[in-house]
């Protein structure tokens, strides 16, 4: 492995950008945090010294290029609406513009598996079909694609790493973070179900190391790479387990896919969730065997240790707002 030049985040104020920012620090190297909001990277990373705080307009190829200048490696962590998918191609394809127009060496997509569709098998190792049976599915199939295609050209490498759902303390946009949350204030945890189906989830603290080791891994470029969790848990089972800490029963309100389709009457983001139920009610398990031969064993933190780290994340929250 070798030593790697700076490191830009773009979309860094997320989960998973606080994690990979951590690792960086951590590892003391300078990185670049890049953001729509001032306001919002400044909450984050302010107290990091080597963390550079820059904001960019994604619809501006000028921006793109600014915030991207001086960089050998960008993260894209851009989310977007659930309702809005339509827009991650180009987005995208701006992006790239903007990174090749400054130089830059590396990119690493933090990917998802929705653009594999249905499992064949499990685990699911990197040979398998991308075929997406869903829109959001196909949104994502065209984004990483762009990305794939860019490699080795004008002088850039390309990577797509794909995660499981994830979860940790403080995790908002995690399917469990309500159940910490209920877990903690002793009231009903909505989860979407079923709930009893084998499910993976990463913990949010063990991605950036990876990523990490990944931005100084030349060889690990023009393809897409899968990151596993650490093994398979039904939500269920979290639920019991983070209700027990608190001293409880659980209490929960399962909202399946005819519910989901009701409610998305009036929710927009709640109606797009239905088509991407089936990776709640059938088991999708990622193999990262590849990936471990190429960077080495991965630290996982156990099922049992995040759940009682992002319970007691929660239990804090709760005595910082009283």
């Amino acid at each position: 492995m070798e030593n790697a030049g700076k490191v830009g985040l773009f979309g860094a104020a997320g989960a998973i950008g606080q994690s990979i920012a951590g690792a960086l620090g951590a590892a003391g190297r300078d990185y670049r945090v890049i953001g729509r909001s001032h306001s919002a990277l400044q909450a984050a990373f302010s107290q990091d010294p080597r963390a550079e705080i820059a904001t960019w307009n994604p619809d501006e190829p000028a921006s793109i290029a600014a915030a991207a200048r001086g960089l050998q490696t960008a993260v894209y962590l851009v989310g977007v609406p659930y309702n809005q998918f339509e827009t991650h191609p180009p987005l995208m394809e701006k992006t790239l513009a903007g990174l090749r127009a400054a130089g830059v060496e590396r990119l690493i997509l933090i990917g998802t598996v929705y653009p594999y569709g249905h499992a064949r098998s499990n685990p699911v190792t990197e040979t398998h079909p991308r075929e997406p049976h869903t829109f959001k599915g196909r949104m994502r199939l065209a984004q990483e694609n762009l990305v794939l295609d860019a490699h080795g050209r004008d002088g850039l490498s390309t990577l797509v790493l794909r995660l499981p759902d994830f979860y940790g303390p403080r995790i908002e946009r995690s399917f469990l973070n309500g159940v910490f949350e209920g877990a903690a204030r002793g009231t009903r945890a909505q989860m979407i179900g079923p709930i009893d189906v084998p499910h993976e989830f990463v913990f949010v603290p063990d991605v950036g190391p990876v990523v990490e080791t990944l931005t100084r891994t030349p060889q690990a470029y023009g393809r897409w790479l899968h990151l596993a969790g650490a093994g398979t848990i039904t939500q269920r089972e979290v639920a019991a387990k983070a209700y027990a800490l608190a001293g409880r029963e659980p209490r929960l309100m399962v909202v399946g896919k005819p519910m989901l389709r009701v409610l998305g009457l009036f929710n927009p983001i709640l109606r797009e969730m239905v088509e991407m139920n089936y990776l709640m009610s059938e088991p999708f398990v990622l193999d990262d065997s590849a990936l471990q031969g190429l960077i080495g064993p991965i630290r996982k933190t156990s099922y049992e240790e995040g759940i009682r780290l992002a319970f007691e994340a929660a239990k804090d929250a709760l005595k910082v707002a009283a």
